[in-house]
């Protein structure tokens, strides 16, 4: 099993957590998913890079300075986190999470996000 796909796995063992995938950034590719969130998971993620796209392009457009750490987004049923990695052997990727939210504690979740984040390498 690739480095990639442990995370994958470790991301699944979040409470709540239903789908997770590893996405380039600029191609909008999965590198590794897992989970069964009931939608497309790798369609999702090609979205999903749009959203991060779009907000490195508002940055540069307002001149605010800084990296992306998180995007959160909330649905009635789910939260869905991008966790953009900022290192420079993870550069240009990010980790998506698919989270039910009535069976997840949020805070926790986004707190081992972070953890598994930090020891994602290619």
């Amino acid at each position: 099993m690739s480095q990639l796909d442990s995370s994958i796995q470790e991301l699944l063992t979040i409470d709540g957590a239903t789908g997770a995938a590893i996405v380039d950034i600029s191609s909008g590719m999965a590198l590794a998913s897992g989970g069964n969130p009931g939608f497309d998971l790798n369609v999702a993620a090609a979205g999903n890079s749009n959203v991060v796209r779009a907000k490195l392009r508002t940055m540069q457009e307002i001149d605010l300075q800084g990296e992306i750490e998180d995007i959160m987004i909330t649905l009635g049923n789910q939260y869905h986190l991008i966790n953009v990695l900022n290192t420079e052997a993870t550069s240009g990727l990010f980790v998506y999470l698919v989270l039910d939210r009535n069976s997840s504690n949020l805070a926790l979740a986004r707190h081992k996000l972070t953890g598994v984040a930090r020891k994602i390498s290619l």
